[in-house]
């Protein structure tokens, strides 16, 4: 008996392996140094793309609104890839300055949020991305703009799309 439970756990150890490597998140199957062509060839045309100030570009593959993901790979000015990452994580959301950056850097850094918000007495704009923290958290990071889209603050907060006490207000 034991063996028998030892073959079906190797076998679904085996299966579990080949699925999990069919499911290759993008960044994983671009590398630096690709050019332009061999990046759209393997992940499609690119959904959003922004000039860098380094004379090159950077094209994202957003998931949002409902996904929590979205690949950005640079290019430099002859076109070739300088760095391919997922950019909706904390480590990355970090980076932001707040007092320093403006909507145009968030959205270079992190493309088009999946909702916009105004809030009038506090007289900012948010603008949230849905992400997974540690990959086992659903969370939402809210950028705060003044009027003149100068960052001032930021903020996450559990997703509530995944909190079952508000699963029928979704």
């Amino acid at each position: 008996m034991r063996k028998g439970i030892s073959l079906a756990l190797t076998h679904g150890a085996c299966i579990m392996t080949l699925v999990l490597g069919a499911c290759a998140q993008p960044e994983q199957r671009v590398q630096t140094g690709m050019n332009e062509q061999a990046i759209i060839a393997k992940l499609g045309p690119p959904k959003e793309t922004y000039d860098l100030p380094n004379g090159g570009k950077r094209l994202m593959w957003p998931t949002q609104p409902m996904g929590m993901t979205t690949t950005a790979v640079d290019l430099d000015a002859s076109g070739n890839s300088t760095s391919v990452r997922q950019v909706l994580k904390e480590t990355e959301f970090y980076r932001a300055e707040v007092n320093k950056w403006t909507r145009n850097d968030v959205l270079v850094a992190f493309g088009r949020p999946f909702e916009t918000v105004y809030f009038k007495r506090m007289d900012r704009e948010v603008w949230s991305y849905r992400y997974m923290e540690s990959n086992v958290f659903h969370m939402i990071f809210n950028f705060y703009f003044d009027p003149q889209g100068v960052l001032r603050q930021t903020q996450k907060q559990p997703d509530p799309k995944y909190d079952p006490s508000q699963s029928n207000k979704f």
